[in-house]
């Protein structure tokens, strides 16, 4: 099983991308996360750029999604609102084949930050993704000074986590089967 995980944030010491690292530490046995790194280099949103073949960046995320039976995303929060980054790797994402009804989990570094989500939300289910609610957590990792590899130990945040990533991974072969063919698999 192939899960996809994305961080919106472009800072260097981002609580969002010390998360999303430490998924394959808390991932079932027989599950791979592969962390998609790209968010920085895809281009401004354009639909005259939204053509076939898209720009290499978008090519590359939307094959990534492909080969993903799942999806996690933890962004932070910018003036109440998803970070720029983010949302702009979602805009390109709305006219892809490979987005729609993927398993989706949230996760969020800051408790406080609670626009973020809502926005993510709202535009995620606009694009068809599917929900793991039992996968989506918020964990206090704002402001603690851990890296990735401390987190599976953190109390509050790694155990938090790890049942998140357990109850992902169990929901998704009955999602990945309704995506790929529909209500009658």
């Amino acid at each position: 099983m192939r899960i996809l995980a994305i961080s919106g944030s472009l800072r260097a010491a981002s609580s969002n991308s010390r998360l999303i690292e430490a998924l394959p530490r808390l991932a079932p046995a027989g599950v791979e996360v592969v962390i998609w790194r790209g968010l920085e280099g895809l281009p401004y949103f354009n639909p005259d750029l939204d053509v076939d073949p898209p720009p290499a960046p978008v090519a590359e995320l939307r094959r990534q999604i492909g080969l993903a039976q799942g999806l996690v995303i933890c962004s932070p929060e910018y003036a109440h609102g998803v970070s720029g980054a983010m949302k702009n790797a979602l805009d390109w994402l709305v006219s892809s084949l490979e987005f729609p009804a993927i398993p989706l989990a949230l996760i969020n570094a800051a408790p406080r930050a609670v626009h973020a989500i809502a926005h993510l939300r709202e535009t995620l289910a606009t694009m068809s993704a599917a929900f793991v609610e039992e996968a989506c957590v918020t964990v206090p990792l704002q402001g603690r000074d851990l890296t990735a590899a401390d987190i599976p130990g953190a109390p509050g945040i790694g155990d938090v986590l790890t049942d998140a990533m357990a109850r992902f991974c169990k929901a998704l072969p009955a999602l990945q089967a309704e995506r790929l063919f529909g209500n009658g698999a």
